[in-house]
């Protein structure tokens, strides 16, 4: 009972915008404008009126195994769900605040159907071509806002787990980008990668201690495209390493990330 009555004063504020015959109402929400590296990921789902989800809530108080669950079953029961995201580039050249509401409107603009209101969560909106409304704690006052939190969350936690296979020295897959102690220790020992914000504390510091020689050879590693353009890199590193152009400690970095 007490679960049924949370889920239904989570429908309060949109069942008020039905009443006043707004049909499709669109909760808005995003998942990573903290960390280090990766992508910043927003989702905008549309849910049927009055439609409850059993054990939706904000993504931040559910367990792993809830929102892989509720990640499947969200889009059973939306009438849309659409997902944005701006990159790691795009939140350097931005600042994290505007590449979240790109975010957010591309998540909008992937809707198959046209909100009549959209339900930000926070105290700001990301200014789409929708009329909006921002509702601060909506992750815990919207059902719709909720779904969302959820869809984002899912969606950039398996994305973090995928980079985490191109890139093994950080961890992506246990932290997710964000900046924790095994992180940023591994930051300080290989220097940032492709998907790090360069624009972040942390990174910036790391970045600035690094020479200009192991940026070259670094980004070299990152955009080869075939085992021949790498093992070329490789050469070029152990000429480097022979000829001590390069501290011992950046060489081993850049051996760990040939590997």
């Amino acid at each position: 009972a007490r679960e049924q009555a949370r889920l239904e004063q989570m429908l309060i504020l949109e069942n008020k915008l039905s009443e006043r015959g707004l049909e499709h109402i669109a909760g808005v929400d995003e998942a990573g404008r903290g960390p280090l590296a990766g992508p910043v990921v927003a989702a905008a789902v549309i849910l049927p009126p009055e439609t409850i989800i059993p054990g939706l809530n904000d993504s931040k108080v559910l367990s792993e195994q809830r929102r892989e669950t509720l990640f499947e079953t969200i889009p059973q029961v939306a009438l849309a769900v659409g997902v944005g995201e701006a990159s790691p580039q795009e939140i350097d050249q931005l600042n994290i605040r505007n590449a979240t509401h790109l975010a957010m409107r591309r998540a909008l603009d992937a809707l198959e159907i046209q909100p009549d209101r959209v339900l930000v969560d926070g105290n700001a909106v990301p200014e789409s071509k929708f009329p909006e409304q921002a509702v601060i704690g909506g992750d815990r006052a919207s059902l719709s806002i909720a779904a969302a939190s959820v869809i984002a969350k899912v969606t950039r936690d398996r994305q973090m787990i995928a980079y985490d296979e191109q890139y093994p020295v950080y961890g992506f897959a246990k932290h997710k980008g964000y900046g924790s102690a095994d992180h940023l220790a591994a930051l300080r020992k290989h220097g940032p990668c492709s998907i790090h914000r360069q624009s972040f504390g942390g990174v910036i510091e790391v970045a600035q201690k690094r020479s200009e020689d192991f940026e070259i050879y670094a980004e070299g590693i990152h955009s080869a495209k075939n085992l021949e353009q790498l093992e070329a890199i490789g050469t070029a590193i152990a000429s480097a390493s022979a000829s001590d152009q390069m501290d011992k400690d950046e060489i081993d970095a850049l051996r760990t990330l040939f590997r």
